[in-house]
C-alpha cells in the first residue's frame, strides 16, 4: 500500500523533472540577443560570439537576429557600426560551417534622443518594419505612449523587448491590455521563468503567457550564463505551454 502511494505521489508531482523539454526548434529564430563584439554589454570578441552563437544553435534556433543595445548615453550605436559588427560575425560564421542564419537589428532605448533617430529614419528594422524598443526598469518614461504613437503613425510595428520585467506595471495589468490595444508586439526573455530573487519576474512571465499576450520569445543573451539559465527552464509548463500554443510569431520573423 505504501509504495502504491509513493507511485501515486511521484506521478502526480514528479513529473516535472522528467517532462519533455520545450521544442525551440519550431521557432526557428531566436529574437534578441547581444552577440556583435564590443558594441555593447554583451560578447566581447569573435571567438565569444561564436561560442554563443554555437550554443543558441544547439537550444534549436536556426536563425538568430541580434540586437546590439542603442542608448544614448552609453551605447551610441548607428546602423553602420552595427552593420559592420554584423559583417565580421557572418564571416566568422561561415567560416566555422555554423549551419545558422545571422541578422541584426537594434534595441532602441526610449531616452531623449530616440525621436531624433526615428525622425532621421537612423534606425535598424526586422523583419520589414518591426522595431525593438525598451524602457527604463524603473519608471516609465512620461511620453511612452505618444512615441508608441508617432512609431505606428511613420510605420512602423513596435515590439516591446522583454516586457515581463517592468516592475512598475506590475500592480496594475490595465498597463499591458493598453499597450496591446495600441498593437504593440511584446517579446519576452525565457530567462525571466527562472526561479530567482522575490519570484515576482517570474509570476509576471507566467500570467503574461497565461493571457495569451506574449509574441516573440528569445535568448536576450550577452554571455554563456544565460543559456544555463534557459538550459535550466526547458521543461518548464508554462514554456511548453508558449511553445506549443502556436501562437508565437518567431517563425515568421
Amino acid at each position: 500500500m505504501f509504495n502504491n502511494s509513493m507511485g501515486l505521489f511521484q506521478n502526480i508531482f514528479g513529473k516535472g523533472k522528467n517532462a519533455d523539454p520545450a521544442n525551440l526548434a519550431t521557432l526557428i529564430t531566436d529574437l534578441h540577443s547581444h552577440l556583435i563584439p564590443g558594441v555593447d554589454d554583451g560578447v566581447k570578441n569573435v571567438e565569444q560570439s561564436l561560442e554563443l552563437i554555437t550554443a543558441i544553435h544547439s537550444l534549436g534556433f536556426s536563425k538568430i537576429i541580434t540586437t546590439p543595445h542603442v542608448m544614448s548615453d552609453t551605447f551610441r550605436n548607428t546602423p553602420e557600426i552595427i552593420l559592420a559588427g554584423l559583417a565580421d560575425v557572418k564571416k566568422a560564421v561561415k567560416e566555422a560551417a555554423l549551419p545558422v542564419t545571422i541578422e541584426a537589428a537594434a534595441e532602441y532605448y526610449i531616452d531623449d534622443h530616440f525621436a531624433e533617430k526615428l525622425k532621421n529614419k537612423e534606425v535598424l528594422t526586422f523583419a520589414g518594419n518591426k522595431i525593438l524598443i525598451e524602457l527604463p526598469f524603473f519608471n516609465e518614461p512620461q511620453n511612452f505612449l505618444s512615441v508608441i504613437f508617432e512609431l505606428t503613425v511613420a510605420g512602423y510595428k513596435p515590439v516591446l523587448a522583454h516586457v515581463e520585467r517592468y516592475t512598475y506595471w506590475y500592480h496594475d495589468f490595465e498597463n499591458y491590455i493598453k499597450l496591446k490595444d495600441r498593437d504593440v508586439l511584446f517579446q519576452m526573455n525565457i530567462v525571466s521563468l527562472c526561479d530567482e530573487g522575490s519570484g515576482h519576474l517570474k509570476k509576471m512571465t507566467e500570467k503574461l503567457i497565461d493571457a495569451d499576450m506574449i509574441d516573440f520569445i528569445g535568448s536576450d543573451a550577452h554571455s554563456m550564463q544565460y543559456i544555463e539559465k534557459i538550459k535550466s527552464v526547458l521543461t518548464n509548463r508554462h514554456l511548453k505551454k508558449l511553445v506549443d500554443s502556436g501562437r508565437l510569431l518567431n517563425h515568421t520573423l
